[in-house]
């Protein structure tokens, strides 16, 4: 299906819905929307800020009879390309929808709407001493409308699980307009198929979000946290999957290589240990007795490893020490050089070794500076390559490598992404991964967009797309 341009006539249905005010055309404000935390700049014809469901319902209505593509956004921390506007049409700004949030003490839930930024989550529900688990890093930026459906998560992933488990019900626009619910207010509910769930990780593609419904968890009554470096990068790796098939269950289990270390030194002194080839950073959480007894069978097998050293924080203050320096990885790998590329491949648990030793493989075959952390405890790893797209060159290896390292997640039974999304930038390599799987996926898009509104050119590849495209944009 063609997509149409904006005219005047399709204008002015518009501004009967939308205040002037909240509607950009002007170049240099439409620029401020071409971009997000990926590659490519893609300008929109229209930016709209709508301020109600009812808003929301009358655009899409309108750019489903026109077939006009509208682009969701939020606070565009995405990593793959999700909001970006390729084919131009409609950005919705939904970071400038009305923030409210609602915490349901009785119930453990906390009812939102998709502009309110994730951080303020947290800080609502501990007020309460309640757990809101899903903790990405762009947490004290991105939107909860973003994390839903991109499926973030976090650190905390290991043990509580992804954004898909604490969404019960959603408010949502259909691409034709209709205004719907799904789920609600009960943790359990199986009435009907699980469209909940379908909507989260959709990518915009299926719907826009307007209300979110989430639930909440006791907040952990004790942690601890300890930081283990070992003098081998897969020596980490094995540590990690010997904890977990001892029976412990961390919260998190971070892992930094020596790169990491080096930069986050560099960048902010945290007494991180510079001799060290990997370190790997693990929480437990829960009552008292049981912290205590997993942290020590953490550290014993950690110990094991020749050269390994083990530091358990004896304070709040120490473990927040640890987790700041974690926390620190992204912004001081990015002081590097003038570009990072951020990928997030993931594979099971007990292939993590392997996909550590394929990804410093990689490095070497490049020449390329590749840096690795992540999420380790459930295989999530971001593999970073630093580089500076003014160089052809050497963006063409970083082309090649990337290409690698999704072509290793798959062939060790992994998937293309654990919480960055697919985007534009994954999209050519999805059949490699799902197979006909895809063509499913497909027919659900079909059959709730009709005339592919919503989203176009984002998560399946598109005609003659074969490989991620860094040196280019449209």
């Amino acid at each position: 299906m063609n997509m149409n341009k904006i005219n005047e006539q399709i204008l002015n249905e518009l501004r009967e819905i939308v205040q002037e005010n909240r509607i950009l055309t002007k170049k240099n404000e439409l620029y401020s929307f071409s971009f997000d935390a990926s590659f490519g700049e893609y300008l929109p014809e229209v930016v709209l800020q709508p301020q109600s469901k009812e808003e929301v319902s009358k655009i899409v209505m309108i750019a489903n009879l026109h077939h006009i593509p509208v682009y969701p956004r939020g606070s565009a921390t995405s990593l793959s390309g999700g909001p970006l506007p390729t084919m131009g049409g409609i950005v919705l700004d939904m970071s400038q929808y009305p923030k409210e949030i609602s915490i349901d003490k009785e119930n453990m839930l906390a009812i939102v709407t998709p502009s309110i930024i994730t951080s303020t989550i947290h800080e609502k529900a501990e007020k309460e001493g309640l757990f809101y688990p899903p903790d990405p890093s762009s947490s004290h930026v991105s939107t909860i409308g973003g994390n839903i459906l991109e499926n973030s998560s976090g650190p905390k992933g290991l043990k509580y699980g992804t954004t898909k488990e604490y969404v019960i019900g959603l408010e949502m626009v259909t691409p034709t307009g209709e205004i719907v619910r799904t789920g609600g207010k009960t943790v359990k509910n199986v009435t009907g198929f699980d469209l909940t769930r379908l909507i989260v990780g959709s990518e915009g593609l299926l719907g826009v979000v307007t209300e979110i419904t989430l639930r909440l968890i006791p907040n952990p009554a004790h942690k601890m946290t300890l930081l283990a470096s070992f003098q081998s990068v897969v020596d980490s790796g094995i540590a990690i999957t010997n904890i977990l098939s001892a029976g412990v269950l961390p919260a998190a289990m971070e892992l930094m290589d020596k790169y990491c270390i080096e930069a986050v030194e560099h960048y902010h002194p945290s007494g991180l240990p510079l001799d060290a080839e990997a370190i790997v950073i693990i929480e437990v959480d829960g009552h008292e007795a049981s912290v205590n007894e997993e942290i020590d069978k953490c550290s014993e097998i950690c110990q094991s490893f020749p050269g390994a050293i083990v530091k358990v924080a004896k304070s709040e203050e120490e473990r927040m020490k640890i987790w700041k320096a974690r926390k620190m990885v992204s912004p001081a790998i990015t002081q590097l050089g003038p570009t990072k590329i951020s990928e997030d491949a993931t594979v099971p648990r007990s292939k993590i070794p392997e996909m550590i030793e394929k990804l410093h493989q990689i490095r070497v075959k490049y020449d390329l500076n590749l840096v690795v952390f992540g999420h380790a405890g459930d295989g999530n790893l971001h593999p970073n390559i630093i580089t500076d797209k003014r160089n052809i060159e050497e963006m063409k290896k970083a082309e090649l490598a990337v290409g690698e390292i999704f072509q290793a997640a798959i062939d060790l039974g992994g998937t293309l992404s654990g919480e960055h999304g697919i985007g534009i930038l994954k999209a050519p390599y999805m059949r490699n991964e799902l197979g006909p799987a895809l063509d499913l996926m497909k027919m659900i898009k079909q059959a709730w967009d009709p005339h592919n509104i919503l989203n176009p050119g984002k998560m399946f590849p598109q005609k003659g797309q074969t490989k991620v495209v860094l040196t280019q944009n449209d």
